[in-house]
Formats: structure tokens, C-alpha cells, sequence
């Protein structure tokens, strides 16, 4: 594809539409000159929220949670100014403090500078950056995309469970979804066939001080691009959540702009092609775009382990190989 080699695209890309078609392109690591494969691990960054809207829509299921039950009623220890509920954190319409501090037009990169990235391990290591700062503003009132916010669904789920929350998407989705290849992992010991995330300023270098050294219930899973076709199938097929929960998850809760959210999810209902579901990630050394369509049971799903270069070669992939309608 011409578009891949005029962006430089550093890669996977997989349609599957009918048949499979995929293509890997550019290096996972550059100083070693291991190329990207298929079969290549990515991070996906904040995309992976959806894995953490299922599992809370998966506990609200099985009556351990309700969608209306709120942060400073279940975590009052920590979060006892945020009266905000559960639908409110899964639409980023709570109003809480995020802790990439954007009143101060603070990016998530930056906070590392003053926070040391490789002490934030897991979502208690969060809580201090944001627990006691202000509210932005009154719950529900309009939709921002909120870090934080996850962070605190992280928390409620380590507190239901009584497990660790990277060790119950372990469990309710990877596993169930045959998604071998995923996981959260330190960037500093990296399994293999694991993508480094590269970031190109004068000279390139990799993300490993620009992000959490592990991912968690804001983002940073690590997944393969078979993989991320084995969690859209079981999403929808019934096997992570029943039917009715999958609505309810699907569901335009809020419009911003040409925005439309479910929970953890994009709802694009496209002037310009079919209706479809997404997730998108971005960051320093991630770019990461999966949609599903739902009429056609089409997956197409891009990972980059460079800042940008999904949402563009995505686009492409939908004018060339995606019939609209």
C-alpha cells in the first residue's frame, strides 16, 4: 500500500472482511533491526479503557456493582469530595480532576517529568495525583476524555474482586477471549516478539520514560492484531456479556460534537460509510485504531509502535478495501 511507505507507517495492519488481509511493515526494534511480524505485540494505549468498561459492565451483571452506585460511596477512604457516579466515569462526563492536570494544559507525557514513571505500577500509585484537586466541573454537565476517571474504575474493580485489576482482565477477557498473546507488561522487561514504542524527535529514542512503566485501567494493554479480532468476536457473539449488557455498553450515553460514546467505546453512525464500533489510542510511541462493523462483521484494526500513523493508514484502508454504503 502506497500510503504505508510515503508515512514511513511502523506497523500491523489486519482487515478482516470475507477473508484476512494483513500486512506488518517497519522495525519493533530498531537497534537490534527486528522487524515488526504479525504476530507482533502493540501497545494500544487508552483504547484498552473498553477492556476495563466491560469487565465493570460484567460486575454490574453479575450484581456486584450498579451503574448509579458513586466513587466516594465505594472508595470513600480516597475519593470522598467526588460524588460522581459509575456511568459518569465510563462516559468521561464526571467532572473529576485527571491527572495529566489540564487546567494546567499539562499533557499525560509530561507528568512523568515531576512523578517518576516507574513507580506507577498500579492504580494506587495514581491516587495522590488527583484525589485532592478540584473538581473541573458538576458531574454530567458535558463529556472529557478523563484518564483519571478510569483510574478510580480500576480501584472499584481491586475492591469487588479483591483481586488485582491487570489480574482480572487477565481472567473475565483475555482468557475468555483466546486472546493468548495480550497482557500488561513492564517496559523494561518486555516479552518477546513485543513491539518498542519509538518516539522521533531530532533523533529517536523509545517511550519508555514518556509513559507508566505498566499499563493498567486508563490504557497500556499490550495486544496482537489477531488477538484484538478474537476480543471483537466474543464481545459481540455474547460470550463476555449477555446481550442486553452488550446494548447497554453500545448505547450512545453522550454526544459531543461529532462525538458519540457508549462506555469505553466510539458509536460512529458515519454520514460517510457503515455504522461502526471504536477504539483509538494515542500517546508517545502508540497509535492504535480497531473498529468493528457490524452489518458486515468486518474487524479492521491497525497498531503502531510510533506516535501517529494509525488513524491515517486506517482511513485509507476504509476508502480502499471497506465497501460504503
Amino acid at each position: 500500500m502506497d500510503k504505508m511507505e510515503t508515512d514511513d507507517f511502523s506497523g500491523v495492519a489486519y482487515l478482516l472482511n470475507n477473508k484476512t488481509w494483513t500486512v506488518a511493515r517497519g522495525l519493533a526494534d530498531r537497534a537490534n533491526g527486528r522487524p515488526n511480524a504479525i504476530d507482533t505485540k502493540f501497545n494500544m494505549g487508552s483504547a484498552s479503557m473498553l477492556f476495563t468498561a466491560v469487565v465493570v459492565c460484567q460486575l454490574v451483571e453479575s450484581g456486584k456493582l450498579d451503574f448509579t452506585d458513586t466513587l466516594s460511596e465505594l472508595l470513600p477512604q480516597h475519593f470522598p469530595n467526588f460524588p460522581v457516579t459509575i456511568h459518569q466515569l465510563l462516559t468521561h462526563t464526571s467532572g473529576i480532576p485527571d491527572y495529566s492536570d489540564k487546567q494546567q494544559n499539562k499533557g499525560v507525557e509530561n507528568v512523568w517529568k515531576d512523578t517518576p514513571m516507574y513507580l506507577m505500577q498500579t492504580a494506587s500509585d495514581f491516587i495522590t495525583l488527583f484525589n485532592e484537586r478540584p473538581m473541573m466541573f458538576e458531574p454530567g454537565k458535558k463529556f472529557d476524555y478523563n484518564h483519571a476517571g478510569f483510574i478510580a474504575l480500576g480501584l472499584i474493580v481491586e475492591k469487588v474482586t479483591e483481586q488485582a485489576f491487570t489480574t482480572v482482565i487477565e481472567k473475565q477477557i483475555f482468557e475468555s477471549a483466546s486472546m493468548k498473546n495480550s497482557g500488561y507488561f513492564d517496559l523494561n522487561r518486555l516479552p518477546s516478539q513485543t513491539a518498542f514504542g519509538y518516539i522521533e524527535d531530532v533523533e529517536w529514542h523509545t517511550n519508555q520514560y514518556a509513559i507508566p512503566i505498566r499499563g493498567g485501567a486508563d490504557g497500556g494493554a499490550y495486544v496482537t492484531a489477531s488477538d484484538m479480532a478474537n476480543f471483537w468476536e466474543c464481545l459481540m457473539n455474547g460470550t463476555l456479556m449477555s446481550k442486553d449488557m452488550l446494548k447497554t455498553l453500545l448505547h450512545i450515553h453522550v454526544s459531543a460534537a461529532d462525538r458519540h460514546y457508549g462506555y469505553g467505546i466510539d458509536i460512529n453512525d458515519g454520514a460517510n460509510g457503515a455504522l461502526n464500533y471504536s477504539i483509538l489510542g494515542n500517546g508517545p510511541g502508540i497509535s492504535f485504531y480497531s473498529a468493528f462493523y457490524p452489518k458486515e462483521s468486518i474487524i479492521l484494526t491497525v497498531l503502531s509502535n510510533k506516535t501517529d500513523g494509525a488513524s491515517e493508514i486506517s482511513e485509507t484502508i476504509k476508502t480502499l478495501k471497506i465497501k460504503k454504503e
